[in-house]
């Protein structure tokens, strides 16, 4: 069963090859839902937005964690994830996505469905095989025609996550440059292990720039394909072995 929803701003497409999923797959909906409702900085009754506002006290667990994880990714990445903007407010939605993302996927899991493909705005969480008991089958489009796709990916049990400015506008910045935009790069594609590394991984390493892919080479069980402004690809060393 495969169905797709309008939320967090973006299309949601969940895709389970298990008879009998409906159930579950309308659960992951309405987690999403959820999240959104906590998360957003659109929303002026979230918790994010409450937060900016400047009610620091009783923050829930979820959000505790969260904020949590973007400090250690900020560390990690040494201080090229960042959540707070030039205007003293937090926007943890570089990690919140595939945060969430992550977490729908365990809850299928848990319920013993073992072959199913997740997607939030471009960002890709999949287990197991695909209806022709295939791994999945990604495309990797390109930042200049959106209807195109200049490469494809094969997975299973793995994340993805695209970063750019092609689509949302500039809307990465880099943290350590004066929040300007980063200089070379159309779009970065990061594969790791889970799309909640994958997602927050490949916000940091786009912040960066061209030398982002450098980054993410260095990083055992990680691949990346770059494109920069010019159109020129740039592959880590062992991306081509997803290449379908």
């Amino acid at each position: 069963m495969k169905a797709t929803r309008i939320i967090m701003g973006m299309p949601i497409t969940i895709e389970v090859n298990h008879k009998n999923s409906s159930a579950k797959i309308k659960d992951c909906f309405n987690y999403f839902k959820d999240i959104d409702s906590r998360f957003s900085t659109y929303k002026k009754t979230s918790e994010v937005s409450l937060l900016n506002q400047g009610h620091k006290t009783n923050l829930s667990l979820d959000m505790q964690l969260v904020l949590d994880l973007c400090d250690k990714t900020a560390r990690q990445t040494n201080g090229f994830f960042q959540i707070y903007k030039k205007d003293d407010t937090i926007d943890p939605s570089g990690l919140v996505k595939g945060w969430a993302i992550q977490n729908a996927a365990n809850q299928l899991l848990l319920n013993k469905l073992t072959d199913f493909y997740i997607e939030a705005g471009g960002d890709i969480q999949v287990y197991g095989l695909n209806q022709q008991r295939q791994p999945w089958e990604i495309g990797i489009r390109n930042p200049f025609n959106i209807a195109e796709i200049v490469k494809v990916i094969r997975l299973t049990n793995a994340g993805v996550a695209t970063s750019g400015n092609y689509i949302r506008g500039s809307h990465i910045y880099n943290p350590l440059d004066g929040y300007k935009s980063p200089v070379g790069i159309a779009s970065l594609t990061v594969i790791g292990p889970n799309v909640y590394h994958a997602d927050r991984l490949a916000t940091a390493a786009f912040a960066m720039g061209e030398v982002g892919i450098n980054f993410i080479e260095r990083l055992k069980g990680y691949e990346a394909y770059m494109i920069n402004t010019k159109g020129i690809a740039t592959l880590t060393s062992g991306f081509n072995q997803y290449v379908s």
